[in-house]
């Protein structure tokens, strides 16, 4: 089968053998892929998870249809269109447990639609109702709301019920976009005095729970612009994993602060954090309330420059590839 495989110095696009479920695994005829971040580093020679090297397959989250189930599988068969989340993605045949097996909610959604929900999807509800244990009428505030999963977060945020949701990002453009994902306010994060206009927007309180895709230089401007008693979510690291911190203003404001990541996760807590997500919002999926931008779409054999797009950093919403 066709798939993107890496090598010492980079990546081609090759034949892989075509893998094989096991018995609580499904195997999908992927149609579109969406591109996540990760992918860059593990195909700049990085591991993420269990992927990276020479000879591996990279690719997190895909959509096509399914061609064979295993043996303890159940409410999943050959034919259904699905949405996946997992690993060794970027081929014609992918293989992933059946817990991160999402149907397409209806059969005018296309694969390149679907292809972008599942990991924004999962990553977020987690992020924000079980590890951010966000409560209605909460102000909520989204570090790096541009992204993919940062426009899924605001709109999750607000049919989860949050007060006020808003959106940083230090592009203007972008900026001006994301009151359409959600975010009640838009803050420039490059202005030195963002902590201060995000405090105000909950009555000069602070935010009660700030979820970081960003870390680096934001940790203590995240702590200014908490309120007593808010929560960090940590969830990405763009910005840097190390700067200073300022612990002293961590305890005085009594804030919990909470890392998540996938990496670590045992195959039944990710069911259980997928199964959760669509509990809570299946309903919004099937609506088309929940839903990111496609910024553009290369074909598979062009997907060296859906990866020069990501590396640019210029794009709003989530890059695809079609095998179409």
């Amino acid at each position: 089968m066709k798939a993107v495989v890496l090598t010492e110095t980079g990546f081609e696009i090759g034949e892989a053998p075509k893998p094989t479920p096991t018995e609580d695994q499904v195997l999908v005829r992927a149609h579109a892929y969406a591109l996540n971040r990760a992918d860059l580093g593990v195909l700049s020679g990085g591991q993420h998870g269990s992927v990276g090297g020479p000879g591996t397959i990279p690719g997190m989250e895909w959509a096509g249809e399914v061609v064979e189930v295993g043996a303890r599988v159940r409410g999943i068969k050959p034919g259904d269109r699905v949405m996946c989340s997992g690993t060794r993605g970027y081929a014609e045949y992918v293989v992933t447990d059946w817990g991160r097996v999402m149907p397409i909610p209806s059969a005018s959604m296309t694969y390149e639609q679907a292809t972008t929900l599942p990991i924004s999807i999962i990553t977020m509800h987690n992020a924000l109702i079980t590890a951010g244990e966000m409560r209605a009428g909460e102000t909520v505030l989204i570090q790096g709301a541009s992204s993919g999963v940062g426009l899924m977060a605001m709109q999750i945020a607000k049919v989860m019920g949050a007060k006020t949701v808003i959106g940083t990002s230090s592009n203007p453009g972008r900026l001006a976009q994301l009151n359409k994902y959600g975010a009640d306010f838009a803050i420039d994060n490059s202005d030195p005095n963002w902590p201060a206009l995000a405090a105000q927007a909950n009555g000069g309180k602070g935010v009660d729970l700030i979820i970081d895709q960003l870390s680096g230089k934001f940790g203590t401007p995240n702590l200014e612009a908490c309120a007593v008693l808010g929560r960090i979510v940590n969830v990405g690291r763009l910005a840097g994993r190390f700067a200073e911190f300022d612990f002293d203003l961590h305890a005085a404001k009594r804030i919990k602060y909470t890392g998540v990541t996938f990496r670590t996760r045992s195959i039944d807590e990710v069911r259980e954090i997928a199964s959760r997500a669509m509990g809570d919002l299946w309903p919004h999926i099937e609506s088309g309330k929940l839903a990111l931008p496609i910024d553009s779409t290369y074909s598979f054999d062009k997907i060296a420059d859906a990866f020069a797009k990501m590396r640019g950093n210029q794009h709003f919403g989530k890059i695809v590839v079609s095998m179409n």
